[in-house]
């Protein structure tokens, strides 16, 4: 099977902490081979990790999770498209955070379709998007 969907960070937390009924039955219902996430993604969660005091076993919960599908190595593909994106969004004053915008772009050159609640990816022209959050 070919990978179908990256999953944005917000998706990829609401999975690891379980809390999002509507997530999980999304998830269980897509085989994971389809799904991956931006080695930038695997960054926030990590940072997210970092910030906590004792985050052991949330540590351990992060590495499962990731352990389960695809990581996409960020390349240059995508860089030129985060370019092409960046450039574009600014000039029309609709700038996005750098983060986001190179998850988006990573979706969008790898012709994947992005899960995610964050309305802000909308701004990107041609990007397929998908909300797991909704029945």
């Amino acid at each position: 099977m070919a990978l179908r969907y990256l999953l944005d960070t917000n998706i990829s937390s609401y999975i690891i902490k379980g809390n999002i009924p509507a997530v999980r039955r999304h998830l269980v219902a897509v085989p994971m081979a389809e799904i991956a996430v931006s080695a930038v993604t695997e960054a926030e969660l990590y940072y997210g990790v970092a910030r906590r005091a004792d985050a052991k076993k949330l540590e351990q919960i992060v590495r499962e999770f990731l352990l389960r599908l695809t990581i996409l190595p960020w390349d240059s593909q995508a860089a030129r498209e985060y370019g092409r994106l960046r450039a574009r969004l600014e000039h029309e004053g609709r700038p996005m955070g750098n983060l986001d915008l190179m998850i988006g772009a990573q979706a969008l050159a790898a012709g994947l379709v992005l899960v995610t609640n964050d309305q802000s990816f909308k701004r990107i022209k041609g990007l397929k998007v998908e909300d797991w959050t909704m029945e």
